[in-house]
This record gives structure tokens, sequence and C-alpha cells, in this order.
């Protein structure tokens, strides 16, 4: 393995690796709150970007990095849509089932 290989894998593992700890506190807590929809939607997008190119490149380092990456990420953009989109539904249809209740009492 060259220098200029080993550089890749290690950057490519720290890089990647980082969003672990994003994606383990995401799926203990569940709360995606303050993380925006836009960015992990557009990041998810383009890390498939970066995979497909990495597959056309045949760039091992590229190609599992992005894997990774594409799957702790789109873990996380799951949950934060999960919760963008049932659970505010839920808690709408909640409120509304009280304040029914609370019309008719």
């Amino acid at each position: 393995m060259t220098t200029i290989e080993i550089i890749g894998f290690t950057s490519a593992f720290l890089t990647t690796f980082s969003f672990l700890p994003q994606a383990i506190q995401v799926i203990k807590t569940r709360d995606t709150a303050s993380l925006s929809l836009a960015m992990y939607s557009i990041f998810t997008i383009g890390v498939a970007g970066w995979l497909a190119y990495g597959l056309i490149k045949q760039d091992m380092a590229m190609i599992v990095a992005n894997m990774v990456t594409f799957v702790l990420a789109g873990i996380i953009l799951a949950i934060k849509l999960y919760n963008a989109f049932i659970t505010d539904r839920k808690s709408t249809m909640i409120n509304a089932d009280n304040t029914t209740r609370d019309l008719s009492a």
C-alpha cells in the first residue's frame, strides 16, 4: 500500500466514522429535532453520488467510505423523516382529539 493510499484510507475512515456517534445517539433517543432535514437529504444524495463515482472509478477507499457513510446518514435521515412526518401527524391528531373533547365538555 502506498503512502497516498494510506492517507486516503485513513481520511476515509475518520470522516466516515465521524457519523457513528450521531447515528448511535439518534438510534438510541430517536431525537432529531435539532437536525436539519434539508442538510441530511442533500448530504445523503451527495454521498450516493460519491459512491457511484467510486464504483465507476473502482476506487476501494472511496467505495467503502461512502458505502458506510451512506448507511449511517441514511439511518439518521430515515429517523428524521419518520419524526417529521409520522410523529408530527400523530401529535397533531392527538391535539385535535383533545381539543374536540374540550369543546364537547
